[in-house]
């Protein structure tokens, strides 16, 4: 017999995590910077990584026993590097893991590292299922794959659909970073290290980790100002590093300038600076960082710093000297500023993780290391004399 589909219009109520959202001719593309920023920047990498939808995730109530969304992902392939599995749905039932899915057919980007070129190659839509459900009255999410563009196509279920209010004891916590805040090498959305101290330290999460792209843009920094929050959190450094962004006369007023506007939307919220996890390859080893193109082909893409160390005398920053003065940074400005706190980001990984759990790649954490991440941060900075504590 077949299933008599209700198709409920995807709109704000029923998506969180996202700034803006925009009508295409598919449907609705969750976007996790504001169109003004978006039009500030013509760096693909940075239109790739906002629109990835890390964090985002559609809820609602319903009786509903199946569910079907129709999606338009854009899938990525890199010339010579393995290739990437299909972006992963999560389904959560009241706050549980329910289910997991992959949506087929897509759009394909096809990347070059070696010449930095790209071919776009458009695709079919796909559906997500999920069947099983309990037929009680309960919330459901479904967080959209964290590495995977997604184009949000048609909702249908076998029940009615409300949207669900945001829950006012959950604080709002937005954090700022790099692809290690993406989600990298994660194993599904909702197992980012982000994602899982949210759901430990009982917060919504808003992830503004922009892969390639936390270099302290002023944008970035507008679109954190104007976002309600009630915990706020920047990871800096590995960007800067890696795609050798700035020497440090310019790092150290950029750090005051991006905390300064956060400060102008947020003037008491607490603020929590992070600074690079371990990256052994470029602890004293300046950028830029590029593909070890050596290893393509090989099924393990590795990442390499070709910068020269003597070239820090000259200003040329590695993530040991952006761990010094951001530690410098945050002591003096919290003489004046209670609220603004500060985590060596070796506490999250360090050399002693490195030994267990070493960078597959030399850059990204795996899944493993996600997850350890994920339970250190809720406990350093949710748990008892924490940043985030009682918040």
């Amino acid at each position: 017999m077949d299933t008599p589909w209700t198709t409920t219009p995807l709109t704000a109520e029923l998506l969180r995590g996202a700034l803006d959202l925009e009508r295409t001719t598919h449907g609705l593309l969750p976007h996790r910077l504001p169109a003004r920023a978006r039009a500030q920047y013509t760096d693909p990498q940075l239109a790739m990584a906002e629109s990835q939808p890390s964090g985002v995730r559609l809820v609602f109530r319903t009786r509903a026993t199946a569910v079907q969304l129709d999606t338009l992902p854009t899938k990525r392939v890199y010339v010579g590097a393995p290739p990437r599995p299909d972006g992963v749905y999560d389904l959560l039932v009241d706050g549980e893991p329910a289910g997991q899915a992959t949506a087929a057919g897509g759009n394909t980007l096809t990347i070059d590292m070696t010449t930095g070129s790209f071919e776009s190659r458009t695709g079919p839509a796909g559906t997500v299922r999920f069947d099983g459900l309990p037929g009680r009255a309960k919330v459901v999410e479904i967080w959209l794959p964290h590495n995977e563009t997604t184009e949000l196509v048609a909702l249908r279920t076998d029940a009615p659909v409300e949207p669900v209010p945001a829950d006012p004891s959950r604080p709002v916590w937005l954090h700022h970073g790099s692809s290690i805040s993406h989600g990298s090498d994660a194993a599904s959305p909702t197992t980012t290290w982000p994602a899982l101290a949210a759901s430990l330290g009982g917060a919504e999460l808003v992830n503004l980790g922009l892969s390639g792209s936390a270099l302290l843009d002023p944008f970035t920094a507008r679109a954190m100002r104007d976002t309600p929050a009630d915990l706020i959190s920047v990871k800096i450094g590995i960007n800067l590093v890696n795609l050798d962004a700035m020497r440090l006369r310019a790092f150290i007023p950029a750090v005051h300038g991006f905390l300064d506007t956060l400060r102008d939307g947020h003037p008491t919220t607490p603020l929590l600076v992070i600074s690079p996890i371990l990256c052994p390859i470029h602890e004293d080893t300046p950028g830029p960082g590029a593909p070890d193109l050596s290893t393509l082909g090989t099924g393990q893409l590795r990442f390499r710093a070709t910068g020269d160390p003597a070239e820090r005398a000259f200003g040329k920053l590695t993530v040991g000297v952006i761990r010094d003065e951001l530690a410098r940074i945050v002591e003096r400005r919290a003489a004046e500023d209670p609220h603004l706190h500060y985590l060596d980001g070796r506490a999250l990984y360090g050399e002693s993780d490195a030994a267990e759990l070493p960078l597959p790649d030399g850059l990204h954490p795996d899944a493993a290391t996600h997850r350890l991440m994920g339970e250190r941060f809720a406990r350093l900075v949710f748990g008892d004399g924490g940043a985030f504590a009682g918040a």
